[in-house]
């Protein structure tokens, strides 16, 4: 066992590095603290990597367990500094998104609101943490409802409702914004920055409302 240790923390590496997208968003705070682990195994990974090249030439590369384990720890992190989130883009075999909202805040903190074709929703938060809730929406007249939602860790609750409003500017350009509410008590919302809308599924109207394309009616 302890002979394959550094093997066996090479391939635990490799696989906590390339499934990063399907536990991260469960963190929450402690989120960074995880990332600051890594990077310091990634380090030390390195570390060992020099270590291990040492023996090899003072070896003359005659042992080949050492040489195959050297080799694939040198392919692992030589991937990791590539890709650090990964080899697949796991974010490209999920549902098309509809509808994408942001916000940035103070110290660079986000909030990304994505709509999906198959009536599910994510939203991430990423501030000194990441955060991740899902949940469905359907949409009635002008509003989207949450249904079904599972509240990621750091997270007390969730928003019931979201409208859409429109600001004009004065030269005659437009933006429209996603306003999330707690309740129908809640009248300021929280305000996230409409940055992507498919015209093809989903449509404003010139009376400000968000609609699937076949409850649309002539006005």
């Amino acid at each position: 066992m302890k002979k394959n240790g550094l093997l066996i923390m090479t391939i635990s590496f490799f696989l906590i590095v390339n499934t990063v997208c399907f536990w991260e968003g469960q963190l929450g705070l402690l989120a960074f603290p995880t990332f600051f682990v890594l990077f310091a195994i990634y380090l030390g990974l390195g570390i060992a990597l020099a270590r291990q090249m040492y023996f090899l030439v003072k070896e003359k590369l005659s042992n080949k367990k050492r040489l195959i384990n050297t080799g694939l720890l040198a392919f692992v992190l030589i991937l990791t500094f590539l890709k650090p989130k990964g080899l697949i883009d796991f974010e490209k075999f999920e549902r098309e998104d509809l509808l994408i909202a942001k916000r940035e805040g103070v110290a660079n903190c986000t909030t990304t609101l994505k709509l999906k074709n198959n009536f599910t929703f994510i939203e991430r938060r990423i501030c000194f943490g990441v955060t991740e809730v899902k949940g469905s929406y359907h949409v009635q007249n002008d509003t989207i409802y949450f249904d079904n939602v599972n509240i990621g860790r750091s997270t007390e609750d969730f928003y019931k409702f979201a409208t859409v409003k429109k600001v004009k500017f004065e030269d005659e350009s437009e933006q429209y914004y996603l306003m999330l509410h707690k309740g129908l008590t809640d009248t300021l919302g929280y305000e996230l920055v409409i940055t992507k809308q498919i015209d093809s599924c989903f449509l404003f109207t010139n009376k400000v409302s968000l609609l699937p394309l076949n409850q649309l009616r002539p006005f």
